[in-house]
């Protein structure tokens, strides 16, 4: 999308008179607003990998003698963990319980020796593991990993019992008081509910009600919650949340509705993430997402839940790496071409080639944003305010060619190097709209969990200029919460074609 645009807002976004009369977020932790306790462990819920990493390399150690050679120890130790890694066979689980985990845990203890085997057979076929050896293998580790996963489950849920953590429940107040009473009740579910968040209070016994940040804030410090229950639907709750978040406390999803049976005999379970028994009519779970991306569903007594991963890292390592390398690449194969734009605007429109304006990034943190300068805005704010440029006949023949090329965005690859923004993301937006959008769109202000982006999802499926921002918001989230280096590197396959057919920005 273009900043620079001078046309009235999009159909069915807020005016210029509903938003806020300044231009500039306020900053984080700024006086005035509340602010949770700094972050720690969530010792409850958020329980540590490391005892059952422990476990899982025992049991791999403990079949050494089964192996030919002792060094082939090391290459099933890390098969091991990585098939469990990636099997979440390590994430916090609401009711731990080995006995759920043999069936994930045995087979892949089989395909590790099965890939060992493979790899010996066909490096030095005349060491290569018998038969004999795998299945006495593979039942020796299978007992050992059992039987310390088991140990370590069995003494978390003595902890649960002993030690439940303080817990609030977001959500519709008398929803939320019935699932905080079956709570209550479930001693050992390892969850003691000290208070509801809710905005509408309710008449009777329950426990007390939290409509207030302030009242929430000090329910949390007075009490140490550890986890957050989130009943749905509490979207509007979703800034309090992200705060709780920071503040430590683990997130978990509750379904509080009690499935309904038809006549036919099949479960309304599309409404709560299960399968119904007639197949054609199940909705796809994908097309209704969290604010977060959310594990595979457990159960806390007797309620259906799913643990929201707050902690996931949207940028990762790969992802930033990447922008790296081939921003500078594309600055320095892209040279000529930006000296000979920057050269044309010089000569037909003067002094002033780069255009630079604040933009909200990561984090709601704002950054300077550069682009090749295509249209000059009668004051600062009419630039902070205006949604788009529409009328193109205005300006010179370089500009109107600079625009429905995407060349006037190039100097953006220098944001990407410098780490202001990615390659592939949403797109940044000024303070004014952003302000007036988190206000307006649920789930806009969650577009801020990773860095912005010069192309992204939103932007191939034509959401840009003059477009739905409620579309943007469900397809930017949508981007990050299924985030991959390949989804990347498809999307800039897919703007590279778009650019062949410049339709402008």
């Amino acid at each position: 999308m273009t900043v620079e645009r001078t046309a009235s807002p999009p159909a069915a976004q807020p005016s210029e008179q509903g938003f806020p009369p300044v231009s500039v977020l306020p900053p984080r932790g700024a006086p005035g607003g509340y602010r949770f306790p700094a972050r720690r462990r969530t010792a409850a819920r958020g329980f540590p990998a490391l005892p059952l990493l422990i476990a899982d390399a025992t049991a791999v150690l403990a079949v050494t003698p089964v192996l030919p050679h002792p060094l082939l120890t090391a290459p099933l130790l890390l098969a091991v963990l990585w098939l469990n890694a990636h099997a979440s066979l390590y994430r916090p689980v609401a009711a731990p319980a080995v006995m759920e985990e043999i069936p994930a845990v045995c087979a892949r203890i089989t395909v590790s020796w099965c890939a060992l085997a493979a790899l010996v057979a066909a490096l030095s076929p005349t060491h290569a593991l018998s038969v004999r050896t795998l299945l006495t293998g593979c039942a020796l580790q299978a007992a050992a990993s059992c039987t310390g996963r088991g140990a370590v489950h069995c003494r978390r849920r003595r902890t649960l019992a002993c030690h439940p953590a303080a817990a609030l429940v977001v959500g519709p107040a008398c929803t939320a008081q019935r699932v905080a009473a079956a709570l209550l009740r479930r001693t050992g579910c390892g969850l003691r509910p000290v208070g509801i968040v809710a905005d509408d209070a309710t008449d009777g016994e329950g426990l007390p009600v939290l409509s207030t940040q302030e009242e929430v804030q000090r329910a949390v410090i007075q009490n140490g919650v550890r986890a957050v229950l989130v009943v749905r639907p509490a979207s509007e709750h979703g800034p309090q949340l992200g705060e709780l978040a920071e503040a430590g406390c683990a997130l978990w999803e509750v379904d509080a509705d009690v499935p309904a049976y038809d006549r036919a005999g099949s479960t309304g379970y599309q409404d709560v993430g299960g399968t119904a028994f007639d197949l054609s009519e199940v909705p796809f779970r994908r097309q209704v997402r969290a604010p977060w991306p959310c594990a595979a569903r457990e159960r806390i007594a007797g309620f259906s839940c799913r643990r929201l991963d707050t902690g996931r890292r949207y940028d990762s390592p790969a992802k930033r790496v990447f922008d790296v390398l081939v921003s500078g690449v594309l600055l320095v194969l892209g040279a000529p071409v930006l000296l000979a734009c920057a050269v044309a605007l010089r000569v037909s429109e003067g002094p002033g080639v780069v255009f630079r304006q604040e933009r909200v990034g990561k984090d709601g943190r704002p950054f300077t944003l550069l682009k090749f300068r295509t249209y000059r805005p009668a004051d600062l704010h009419e630039a902070a305010t205006r949604w788009s440029v529409a009328g193109e006949r205005s300006m010179s023949p370089v500009c109107r060619f600079l625009r429905r090329s995407s060349l006037d965005e190039l100097p953006q690859l220098w944001n990407v190097f410098r780490g202001d923004m990615s390659l592939v993301g949403p797109r940044p937006e000024r303070p004014y709209f952003v302000v007036g959008f988190s206000q307006t769109h649920p789930g806009y202000t969650a577009r801020h969990r990773m860095r912005t982006g010069i192309t992204g999802l939103a932007q191939i499926l034509g959401l840009r200029g003059d477009t739905s921002i409620e579309d943007r918001v469900r397809f930017d989230n949508a981007y990050i919460d299924d985030w991959s280096l390949w989804q990347d590197i498809c999307i800039l396959l897919r703007t590279a074609a778009a650019l062949m057919r410049p339709t402008g920005s």
